[in-house]
């Protein structure tokens, strides 16, 4: 049964000429229960909660609802809320009081979300795969290169509610840097959205340049003088964090895209360009992780080239010295056969003789192959 029905029930109002009054009850009963989510502990996911007023930090009261509430009464201004790995507990009250749509609170929570922007209403609800480069003193097969979380972002006319996963992605030094900036921060939500998408994707491109690293060490051992000898391992490795990266920035190109052309109603038009530029970056990672995947493709290829190239050589050599070997084989094969009258078999010289020609054969032998480059 409804929340409205069961307060007919209660009060006995009639179908439709109670109607006012349900609306009524219903908003009260919704009020009471927001308050008292939003006035209790928020746990110790909360981060930090800041508000701010045409770009500066203004003091925040400790009660939520009555923060919010002030921002909304004096029309300027948004709250910046951020959280990291809540639970459903702890984002009840945040999500009632900001009215956010139940499919983005169940995605924010539960995290593992494709890169992705959605508009739920007057809110605007974006994921971002963070990344970041994992040091390591030697690459192995095994090494961990990439290590990725999640942002999400809900902004609306007067918040920014930012749900962070993952063991990486600090937002505080982005907080410094954009209160510097106050002719910025002024603009509003919108502004706050825009400095994420830009940190994400440099946060990119510093991971593909030090991927870029590991890809050119790679390179430089396979093709070194026992290049055949490399761990292909390594390369496959890469490739595997490689498409962890690729999982991470491609799908974000078209929700940028949107953003920077499509209007939308919590976006002010000024940001809209600076998203575009966000979208530029983007692609420049986008194609850097293309171009790697296809270098790494070809050191792939001329590894097995050379373990090929390698195998037919050290066939080349058993092939010539069972040639060697095979002249003496068939000498003392026939002289075993022990017959009567065989020729040499009684001369005094025989044997020598046999040696000499066993020793020339095989020598000859050796310098015609060692000539074509077999031995």
């Amino acid at each position: 049964m409804t929340m409205a029905g069961n307060l007919r029930k209660v009060t006995g109002l009639g179908r439709v000429g109670g109607l006012r009054g349900v609306a009524r009850l219903a908003r009260r009963r919704a009020r009471v229960d927001l308050s008292h989510h939003a006035r209790s502990p928020l746990g110790s996911s909360v981060v930090n909660c800041v508000t701010y007023q045409e770009g500066v930090r203004a003091p925040v009261c400790e009660d939520l609802v009555e923060t919010v509430e002030r921002v909304r009464k004096s029309g300027q201004g948004f709250v910046w809320l951020g959280l990291h790995e809540p639970t459903n507990a702890e984002f009840a009250g945040i999500a009632e009081l900001f009215d956010l749509h139940p499919l983005a609170v169940e995605d924010a929570v539960e995290a593992h979300q494709r890169p992705k922007v959605e508009r739920y209403g007057e809110t605007l609800f974006a994921v971002f795969k963070t990344v970041c480069y994992v040091e390591h003193e030697e690459l192995t097969a095994t090494s961990e290169v990439v290590n990725t979380g999640e942002i999400m972002v809900f902004v609306g006319r007067d918040f920014v509610v930012t749900v962070r996963h993952g063991r990486h992605g600090s937002l505080g030094p982005l907080r410094e840097e954009l209160e510097s900036d106050p002719g910025q921060l002024a603009k509003g939500p919108s502004a706050v959205l825009h400095a994420i998408a830009d940190h994400v994707v440099d946060d990119y491109l510093n991971v593909t340049d030090a991927v870029q690293g590991d890809i050119d060490q790679v390179e430089a051992d396979v093709f070194a003088e026992n290049g055949a000898r490399a761990d292909p391992g390594r390369i496959y490795q890469l490739k595997r964090e490689l498409l962890e990266l690729k999982r991470a920035v491609v799908p974000l190109k078209r929700p940028l895209l949107d953003l920077a052309d499509r209007p939308v109603r919590v976006i002010e038009p000024e940001i809209q360009a600076y998203f575009r530029d966000v979208s530029d970056h983007l692609l420049r990672a986008t194609e850097q992780i293309a171009a790697f995947d296809e270098l790494l493709n070809s050191i792939l290829q001329a590894h097995l080239a050379q373990v090929t190239v390698a195998q037919n050589e050290d066939m080349r050599k058993i092939t010539a010295w069972a040639a060697v070997i095979a002249v003496p084989t068939m000498v003392c094969g026939v002289y075993g056969m022990n017959f009567d009258h065989m020729p040499e078999l009684h001369w005094r010289f025989g044997y020598p003789l046999v040696l000499g020609v066993i020793s020339v054969a095989c020598l000859v032998l050796y310098r015609g192959f060692r000539r074509n480059g077999w031995l």
